[in-house]
């Protein structure tokens, strides 16, 4: 095989090895800036779920534990954000500052029929309330309403977190804590350095420099990638023009197949990115609902099959977790918790349910029942009756 053809197995371990998905990331003796440091380099991690990225991040960090990420917020290193695909994301606070300008995506249908100068209204007006105090969603949209008393107040309240980065303040989002979403603005979260620091995003040079280190930093994280990929994954567009500034930056390949119905679409790269043999073995993972490895291309069969694509969809949007298995989406897993008997102080139990979609080999059962064992006690320290069922192969 030419070395500038990449064989899908070869595009998913290249994936894998980038994600830390082969090999957990070292243990370090800070672990709360080794946390900080991989959710950089990750470009941030989905975060719907408060605690989804201490699942992501165990999942690929050695020896990581809840503290380390929960003292991050607590510092405000990172953030809870809407960005990429106006979901919530934790972001470093460099990226918390700059990801949701960039990647915002257009306007809700209710609000898009507002003039750019009622939205600035809404924006300037919302930075003032929430600067002044955070706000839930369901206080600022009131707040805002005797600006656009003819727009439906949660409308208002939305669109504002689509003009500003907005922040959600803790402790929502720390291990262990619990709180309704409140929202501030991110220039008047973070240190006051911070901020200074933050590049002029109104500024069409360094505007331009910043999208294409990030496109960088996503190679670095999800390549090889097309243009597409990248687009799927920020909501950017016109992208085209900042991948060819990035001149030798970035080398060209090419997948071996493509997907039925398609041309083969070239491939962009860091020219020193690890591209791992495609028989490398990749070990078993449990990750959590939405992670970003298996949501940020638009071709995703480097890492979920198409038969299994269907699978992951719920009625009600919601999503399982996923378990990867030779590299690729090969089961999903949920957690079920039941509570003790009724009158009675007898505890409940907790019990990580695994349905594979594929038949398990004897070390591939072994790894499963370890990663799920280790995951349960992550996520249910605290009740002693846990367990681990795995399905048969459906």
């Amino acid at each position: 095989m030419p070395e500038d053809e990449l064989s899908p197995r070869a595009l998913g371990r290249a994936l894998l090895a980038r994600q830390h998905l082969l090999a957990r990331a070292p243990a370090e003796s800070d672990g709360a800036a080794a946390a900080e440091r991989l959710v950089g380099h990750l470009v941030g991690l989905q975060a719907q779920n408060p605690t989804s990225p201490y699942l992501a991040l165990w999942s690929r960090l050695e020896g990581f534990a809840p503290p380390y990420l929960a003292a991050t917020l607590a510092d405000r290193r990172t953030a809870r954000v809407a960005a990429m695909r106006s979901t919530v994301h934790l972001l470093t606070a460099q990226d918390a500052l700059t990801l949701p300008v960039l990647t915002a995506r257009t306007l809700s249908r209710e609000t898009r029929g507002l003039s750019a100068a009622e939205l600035d209204r809404i924006a300037v007006r919302a930075r003032e309330l929430l600067e002044r105090t955070p706000m839930r969603p369901n206080q600022l949209g009131p707040a805002l309403a005797p600006e656009l008393p003819h727009v439906p107040p949660n409308n208002l309240a939305y669109a504002a977190r689509c003009l500003l980065s907005l922040v959600q303040v803790t402790p929502r989002g720390q291990w262990g804590a619990s709180m309704a979403t409140t929202w501030t603005t991110a220039e008047s979260w973070f240190a006051p350095e911070t901020v200074t620091a933050a590049p002029d995003l109104q500024d069409p040079d360094v505007r331009a420099e910043v999208v294409g280190d990030l496109v960088l930093r996503y190679l670095a994280a999800f390549g090889p990638a097309s243009v597409a990929d990248v687009q799927a994954w920020s909501g950017m567009t016109r992208l085209a023009p900042v991948v060819q500034a990035l001149g030798d930056r970035v080398v060209h390949l090419r997948p071996l197949t493509a997907p039925a119905g398609r041309n083969r679409t070239v491939l962009l790269d860091l020219p020193d990115a690890p591209r791992p043999h495609e028989d490398t073995p990749a070990p078993v993972r449990l990750l959590p609902d939405f992670d970003n490895v298996v949501l940020s291309h638009a071709d995703r069969t480097r890492i979920v099959p198409e038969d299994v694509r269907r699978r992951l969809v719920t009625p009600n949007g919601s999503g399982p977790g996923t378990v990867l298995v030779d590299g690729q989406v090969g089961g999903v897993w949920r957690l079920r918790r039941e509570r003790g008997t009724a009158g009675t102080r007898a505890p409940g139990s907790v019990t990580l349910l695994v349905e594979p979609f594929v038949a398990l080999s004897h070390q591939q059962r072994d790894e499963l029942d370890t990663e799920a064992h280790a995951v349960l006690a992550l996520l249910a320290g605290d009740v002693e009756d846990r367990r681990v069922e795995v399905a048969a192969a459906s």
